[in-house]
């Protein structure tokens, strides 16, 4: 049982496999047909001179209006705090210097929240900019992806921004936690939901202010980190143009010794149990504590995992390293970038980075990045690029994407 069946992660005719069988795309005696069922279902279903018809069908929720659907990047934009703080600021605050710190990361500036600057509001301008440069209208989003590990708000901060932009048929919006690989899970994301789920218009957006989370004492994290926001708008459109070739996702929970801000107590003289009453109750309150980084240990992780993650993307794509015009790592230290680059064999000149004026700003350093490209006119239509994020959990992803 065959037919020419296209894998929505590729753009050329693979084998797709269901229930232990294959469905191969040379095989041509007998053909499966795609049924619509219902207002938002496609069904795979065989022939009816077929015998195996009446085994169950996978179902997948789309747009009744078309089958598969591609995806693509159509629009960018990215917001900055106005304070930049300078290597040479941070040397009155510990012992550092200029040098010490760009030889070690390449960062030289770092922009960090004050004021009235709040990361919430950073998001918006990031998000308004690439509806702009999309031509989509507010009214037209219909689901927002705000990928943050500092919301403003424990229960999540995308509400709000879903609010601010105008959206006028309230699209679902929510946060995903995945701290420096978070922009690439929710690029992911979106494409998914595009693909399975008839989303058309969606928009992914990368912001954070580890700033919050920084112990300014510590010479070994607060050169770092800073803050900003970057957004990209995600396009539903025909699978020939679908820009999003392939993508590769993990994480390891044994790593997150190496990297975390976790949640402690907070200390009180007091203790509650008297008359009878629990032990240990009520809670006592709680926040996160400082960024925690094992700096070495990231480093070896990183170096490691980026290059096999992009190299096992580009082979479910049947690309090659030949085929990138553009290496797109988030923004950690220029050491890993360049490392990666080098394992991969692609030149400097192909290689997008800021670091040296903007830090370590976790999800937002992958579309803030994109955005100067696009602008500045180095990245074109057309260009493919390999994007990678890692990060605390630990997580590590990549992707083959198209720009435009």
């Amino acid at each position: 049982m065959g037919c020419q069946c296209v894998n929505p992660f590729s753009s050329q005719l693979t084998p797709v496999k269901f229930s232990g069988a294959s469905i191969s795309p040379t095989s041509s005696s007998r053909m499966v047909s795609l049924r619509r069922v219902g207002a938002r279902k496609l069904v795979f279903n065989a022939s009816a001179a077929d015998p195996s018809a009446s085994r169950p069908t996978p179902l997948i929720n789309a747009d009744s209006s078309v089958g598969f659907k591609g995806c693509k990047l159509v629009g960018c934009g990215s917001a900055l705090p106005s304070l930049s703080i300078s290597n040479e600021d941070l040397a009155k605050l510990v012992d550092t210097n200029d040098e010490w710190i760009s030889v070690r990361t390449g960062i030289r500036n770092r922009r960090v929240l004050s004021g009235k600057d709040n990361m919430t509001a950073l998001a918006v301008e990031a998000s308004k900019k690439a509806l702009e440069m999309a031509e989509v209208d507010p009214g037209d989003v219909d689901l927002i992806l705000l990928c943050t590990s500092t919301p403003e708000d424990l229960f999540g901060s995308a509400p709000q921004i879903q609010k601010a932009l105008g959206c006028r048929s309230n699209p679902l919006s929510f946060d995903i936690t995945a701290a420096c690989s978070g922009f690439m899970l929710g690029l992911v994301s979106a494409a998914c939901y595009i693909r399975g789920g008839g989303f058309k218009n969606v928009l992914v957006i990368g912001a954070d202010a580890l700033s919050r989370y920084v112990d300014w004492t510590d010479r070994g994290t607060c050169i770092l980190f800073g803050d900003g926001a970057g957004a990209v708008l995600v396009q539903a459109c025909d699978i020939a143009e679908d820009g999003l070739f392939a993508f590769d996702l993990h994480s390891d929970g044994e790593g997150q010794r190496h990297l975390n801000a976790s949640l402690k107590e907070n200390e009180t003289d007091k203790k509650v149990g008297t008359n009878g009453s629990l032990i240990g109750f009520p809670p006592k309150s709680s926040n996160f504590s400082c960024i925690q980084m094992n700096g070495k240990e990231v480093f070896r992780f990183a170096v490691r995992v980026v290059p096999q993650s992009i190299e096992a993307s580009l082979q479910k794509a049947g690309l090659t390293n030949s085929s990138i015009d553009w290496l797109l790592l988030h923004q950690a230290n220029q050491r890993i970038i360049d490392a990666v680059a080098t394992r991969l064999d692609i030149p400097s000149e192909h290689v997008i980075s800021n670091l040296s004026n903007y830090g370590n700003t976790s999800a937002a350093s992958i579309p803030l990045a994109l955005d100067e490209a696009v602008r500045s006119g180095k990245v074109q239509a057309g260009h493919t690029i390999a994007a990678a994020g890692f990060g605390a959990g630990l997580t590590w992803g990549s992707a083959i994407m198209r720009w435009g």
